[in-house]
């Protein structure tokens, strides 16, 4: 890693970075739809979504400990490769189970996805200069990936719009396009992203599954340790639940003010491209919020604000109206992502970090699958504006989690150097690892002149990464 110069790194980074989010752009627009033409219901759908918070569940914190101990790239490579697999077969379901089992490939490749690249970019890059800066090019990753999946979303409406195409429907061409892009994400990981793996070969490989529950252990440990990385980490539970409003519950919305599947699905083509780069458009302002705030009471003010714009999908009546507070909620949720992740990033040494990403994402998937439950089934019982109000009360009431950060860089910045991100009290360095070292700095009240985190978890969906959600949350 260390042949590499600081701006290399951080070119490839970004690159792999808008590569990976751009099918979830294309998918984002289509995908709950795409099972409603193929005959499930809000309820089913909700349903197959589990698949992939349990997968998650089950998966996460192994799969963390085991990049962290074989190395990055392989754990990566074999993510995007069951992510083309995801969607290969989402382009051929037509049945319940087939997308049960399309959602648990996704599980899967969310549970190794999460976070090896993140901390590839973070570890080569102290590797290349102890003394960098990384927050930056973190910060920037929250650009990219507004302009990829903005791109993506824009793509897929222009390919709903063109109707369909011999026996293909106009809301799977997206899905076919995803396939393809995902292939070639494939081949760019494995020119772009060098790293001085742990260890290689068949005893090396055994060596790490074995190393990885350890690796684990000592991420789960922090969390016995450090409050401040707890209550990070719980504000995932709200955030997976709420998300789901704004990545699945959103298409339906507009498809019900609209009256049509599939005008609702062209219009939510330029309206995602806007959505995400109004996301980048957050994610560029989060130096003013921190140095007119500070990092973790904006990281507050931004989740009560995401509940307030949830609130005007689910009530605002007509496609511009729902529109408007949907742009509103991706730029509240652009500046978010940084904040969180930043807070986060700071509270772990070097070598448990992808299990403690793992940690952060183990929250949000299984969290998420539960909003999918509960929200779709709500919705179909009462209206999906009644399911929007109590996804956006769940972001809300997560803001008071931030307050042990706050008090911990409050703390910091009155007694000196300290251990990053964590009051005396709330020390964080793993147990026994002499390769561990901290990342640079504390959590400055004020923040650093620079964005602090790209938008992990999203990692969703939930309907996206991702997917995003990722989303995350958050997308695809």
């Amino acid at each position: 890693m260390s042949a590499l110069s600081v701006r290399q790194v951080r070119l490839r980074y970004l690159t792999l970075y808008g590569l990976r989010w751009l099918p979830s752009g294309l998918l984002m627009t289509v995908m709950i739809l795409l099972m409603q033409e193929r005959g499930l219901s809000l309820s089913q759908i909700g349903l197959v979504a589990t698949a992939q918070g349990l997968v998650v569940l089950a998966l996460e914190l192994p799969t963390g400990g085991f990049a962290d101990a074989l190395g990055r790239k392989p754990v990566l490579l074999a993510a995007w490769v069951v992510a083309l697999a995801s969607l290969a077969l989402m382009a051929v379901a037509d049945s319940f189970w087939m997308f049960f089992l399309v959602w648990a490939l996704q599980g899967v490749y969310r549970a190794l996805d999460s976070g090896p690249l993140e901390s590839w970019y973070v570890d080569a890059t102290l590797a290349a200069d102890p003394t960098a800066e990384y927050e930056r090019g973190l910060g920037w990753a929250g650009t990219v990936i507004g302009v990829a999946i903005g791109a993506g979303a824009l793509l897929g409406g222009g390919l709903v719009a063109l109707g369909p195409v011999g026996p293909v429907s106009a809301l799977t061409l997206p899905v076919l396009v995803a396939v393809v892009l995902q292939a070639l994400s494939i081949g760019a990981l494995l020119l772009l992203m060098t790293e001085q793996r742990p260890a290689s070969g068949p005893v090396a490989l055994r060596a790490s599954v074995a190393e990885a529950p350890r690796m684990v252990g000592q991420a789960v440990g922090l969390l016995r340790r450090n409050r401040v990385l707890l209550a990070l980490v719980s504000v995932e539970l709200f955030w997976g639940f709420g998300m789901v409003t704004f990545e699945s519950l959103l298409p339906v919305r507009l498809s019900e003010v609209v009256g049509d599947a599939d005008r609702a699905a062209t219009l939510l083509g330029p309206a995602g491209t806007a959505a995400w780069l109004a996301n980048a458009a957050g994610a560029a302002l989060t130096p003013v919020l921190l140095r007119r705030l500070g990092a973790a009471p904006a990281a507050a003010l931004m989740r009560v604000l995401q509940g307030v714009t949830v609130v005007g999908m689910g009530l605002l009546a007509g496609p511009v109206g729902v529109l408007i507070a949907y742009l509103a909620c991706y730029a509240v949720h652009g500046a978010s992502n940084p904040l969180h992740m930043g807070l986060l990033h700071r509270q772990v040494d070097g070598p448990y970090r992808t299990s403690v990403l793992s940690l952060n994402s183990m929250m949000a998937q299984p969290a998420g699958a539960l909003g999918a439950v509960v929200l779709t089934a709500l919705a179909d019982a009462t209206s999906v504006g009644v399911a929007m109000l109590v996804g956006a009360l769940m972001l809300a009431v997560a803001a008071p989690l931030y307050l042990p950060a706050w008090r911990a860089g409050r703390a910091a910045a009155g007694s000196g150097p300290a251990e990053p991100g964590a009051a005396e009290s709330d020390t964080v360095r793993p147990e026994n690892s002499e390769a561990a070292r901290p990342a640079p700095g504390p959590v400055l009240a004020t923040g650093p002149d620079g964005s602090l985190a790209a938008p992990g978890a999203v990692a969703v969906p939930t309907s996206a990464p991702s997917a995003a959600a990722g989303a995350a949350g958050r997308a695809g």
